[in-house]
């Protein structure tokens, strides 16, 4: 396996996401606005290759590649090389893990900081507790969480942001791609996706928007992800807290919808496939349509036991035909929406591989199908 990393300077979209944050509040706590966060902006994106395909010092440039989406609150790539590895392998195509907007390599280095969050987030506790006599143990805030959960309790609006953001970087790769510019992908290259988590969410919006018909031949596999949005339960210790996510959960079924309708703020394909995503009853005919329209082109597993993205909320997404788009596992094994496939005792690891497979194996196939 070969790994690359390759520049990437925000282009597309720039000033209207710009002039978008500037509406934001900023947290005391943390005191950077997210216009100010240069890595954000100008950033690299990892590409691992099947193999080593050279031809007088130069890339032979490949038809296919797979974007993998990571999940929110990620701060490091380490728990998605050994997936991309595999798709990698077994597909023979070239993965491309792109970062969503401030996570990843996208976001200051203090918000990965584990003795910066955690003084932080002791003084909050503190606060809290001569605010209140309430037991803060069920809260969830942790220093992995802190910055999240923080910036969303000053703004939950930076979560749509974050994510139209990073749509219209894809899209401006994209662009770059078909415009000849890529040294490593044809102009021609098909794009599949792989998607975890929240980044099924922004995949769906992808696709359903499908900005200059980029992707109107993609296909899409979605593990632990694809839920409309009222049914995740964002509140853990490694997403954000509680009061973040009960905030946020308000915020998208109420002052979302009526405040944009009233701004000035785009109201195109984008904002319309995700406005299709938030609940079963909002766009349920448009997003019923192009899931019939794409069955073909989706796949999803989920797990019986995750409490971040049930089954229940991708089937109320998907519509009728989530019993051909959808398939549903549980390990035998302890595992989390957070860590599907945890480091287990010794004399366990077949049984990990075996379940590992299940996953990958048909994603893979699915994936490389022309």
């Amino acid at each position: 396996m070969k790994e690359y990393l390759f520049n990437f300077k925000e282009r597309l979209g720039y000033e209207e996401i710009f002039l978008e944050r500037e509406k934001v509040n900023v947290p005391k706590s943390l005191n950077i606005r997210d216009n100010e966060i240069n890595e954000n902006i100008n950033f690299e994106y990892k590409v691992i290759l099947p193999g080593e395909r050279l031809v007088e010092d130069k890339f032979a440039k490949y038809s296919s590649v797979i974007i993998l989406f990571h999940g929110l609150n990620e701060r490091s790539w380490d728990k998605y090389i050994p997936w991309a590895e595999y798709l990698s392998t077994h597909t023979q195509m070239p993965l491309l893990l792109f970062p969503i907007s401030l996570h990843i390599n996208r976001s200051p280095q203090l918000w990965s900081d584990p003795r910066a969050m955690q003084r932080l987030v002791n003084m909050e506790k503190e606060v809290k507790k001569e605010e209140s006599e309430e037991l803060l143990s069920d809260q969830n805030l942790t220093f992995v969480n802190y910055a999240l959960s923080t910036r969303i309790k000053a703004s939950p609006y930076r979560f749509y942001l974050g994510g139209r953001e990073t749509v219209l970087n894809v899209c401006q790769l994209m662009e770059e791609i078909r415009a000849g510019h890529s040294p490593i992908f044809t102009k021609e290259c098909l794009v599949n996706i792989f998607s975890y988590s929240i980044g099924s969410l922004l995949s769906q919006v992808l696709l359903m928007a499908n900005p200059f018909d980029y992707f109107s031949e993609s296909k899409l596999f979605m593990f632990c992800g694809g839920s409309l949005f009222s049914e995740m339960n964002g509140n853990s210790r490694m997403i954000m807290d509680r009061d973040s996510f009960e905030l946020l959960n308000y915020y998208y079924h109420n002052d979302f919808i009526n405040d944009y309708e009233l701004s000035n703020s785009p109201k195109d394909s984008i904002y319309m496939a995700f406005l299709a995503h938030i609940d079963k009853e909002l766009k349920q005919k448009e997003r019923y349509a192009f899931y019939k329209k794409a069955r073909n082109r989706i796949r999803a597993v989920s797990l019986k036991k995750d409490i971040v993205i049930p089954s229940s909320g991708i089937r109320n997404a998907m519509g009728p035909i989530w019993k051909k788009c959808l398939k549903e596992l549980d390990f035998p094994f302890k595992y989390s929406h957070e860590t599907p496939f945890p480091t287990i005792e010794k004399g366990r690891s077949v049984e990990l591989d075996y379940w590992f497979e299940k996953v990958f194996s048909p994603a893979a196939l699915f994936l490389k199908q022309q």
